[in-house]
């Protein structure tokens, strides 16, 4: 019996972005976004990629997508590696591999209708005849939640969660692949977050999608994705599934993440993990380690040691050399300190919902 394939899969993924050239244009100043970055994603999987803010995981997004072409490093998509493509052939491929972005608003044309906004990947990429473009339309807004009505409205006339809801949408009217999902909450309500959640949840289950889902929001990644990805100054330090990486941390970047997070129950016993000083400079990054210039627990040989991902047998890795002489996770995390008891409540709300009820919601 043949082992499932990967429907996107990044190989050494490299991206360095010049901000200084010399006067024969050669680079001399770069920032490393991305930088030997390895990752899957299987069929009907949801894959979180973490981290604080610039540490390339928005970057990751747009190279598996090829908005941006890789410094280094390949993607391969349904078997088929896609950064060896023409613009011509990757035009006949884009359709695969759909984004979410987090403003609904600057993600839609204010001059198009919904409906027009819709139907033009429908006529990019001839998904449907044209006699049967509105009737798709129609369909793809009851899948979200909307009204066949509504297409002949503008975005301005919507709420930031029925935005979102267009936006998703455009992105599965092509019939995608993969859909990456590039903050996709982070701007809206937490009780609208819960529903285009359970949204996503619903349509993934109709229709074996895979979700890249990038996010700041360790609470709403908890309950949404299936793996998670933890990303520190371009590298990878942490990979394993939800469960593990929320109950047994391995890497100090991850445990300080998870200790971020505000503790739902007031003046619970807990012990919080911090990092020390600014986040170092993606032009210059330290050697070794990466993060053995905030970590609590670095030691000399961090400053030497390759920032290097190691997998356990059971699937999970991390970049940590000395991770096993860390204090246990289970005083540091506490399951109190790690449930968001108001999105929970929200979760189990809309865990039945029906499209048509959350139009009023919004």
């Amino acid at each position: 019996m043949n082992a499932i394939a990967p429907i996107l899969e990044a190989r050494n993924l490299e991206k360095r972005f010049v901000v200084k050239k010399t006067l024969l244009g050669r680079p001399l100043l770069e920032v490393r976004a991305v930088e030997g970055v390895s990752l899957s994603l299987m069929p009907g999987e949801t894959l979180a990629i973490v981290g604080e803010s610039g540490c390339g995981k928005s970057t990751i997004g747009r190279l598996l997508a090829r908005l941006i072409e890789p410094t280094a490093g390949t993607v391969v998509l349904d078997g088929q590696d896609i950064t060896s493509l023409s613009h011509q052939a990757m035009r006949r491929q884009r359709r695969q591999i759909q984004l979410v972005f987090q403003d609904p608003y600057a993600s839609l044309n204010p001059r198009m209708t919904i409906g027009q906004a819709i139907a033009e990947p429908l006529m990019l990429h001839d998904v449907v005849p044209a006699a049967q473009r509105a009737k798709r339309v129609a369909e793809l807004l009851e899948m979200v939640g909307l009204r066949p009505e509504h297409a002949g409205r503008y975005p301005h006339e919507f709420s930031g969660g029925q935005r979102q809801r267009v936006v998703i949408a455009r992105a599965l009217a092509p019939e995608p692949k993969v859909i990456v999902c590039d903050e996709a909450v982070s701007a809206l309500d937490v009780s609208i977050q819960a529903q285009i959640l359970n949204l996503l949840k619903d349509i993934q289950a109709r229709l074996g999608l895979s979700f890249i889902f990038i996010s700041h929001n360790l609470s709403v990644v908890k309950h949404i994705s299936d793996r998670v990805a933890v990303m520190y100054l371009g590298k990878l330090v942490e990979l394993g599934t939800t469960r593990e990486i929320f109950s047994a941390p391995r890497h100090p970047y991850t445990r300080a993440l998870l200790s971020a997070i505000p503790a739902a129950v007031p003046h619970a016993e807990r012990r919080t993990e911090g990092l020390t000083g600014d986040l170092p400079s993606p032009l210059e990054p330290p050697p070794g380690c990466r993060l053995h210039t905030r970590c609590p627990y670095a030691r000399e040989a961090c400053k030497t040691v390759p920032m290097v991902l190691d997998f356990e047998p059971g699937g999970h890795g991390n970049a940590c050399a000395f991770w096993q002489e860390l204090p246990p996770a289970e005083a540091l995390l506490p399951t109190a300190g790690i449930r968001n008891p108001k999105l929970d409540r929200l979760f189990a709300a809309f865990d039945d919902f029906t499209p048509r009820a959350m139009e009023d919601t919004a």
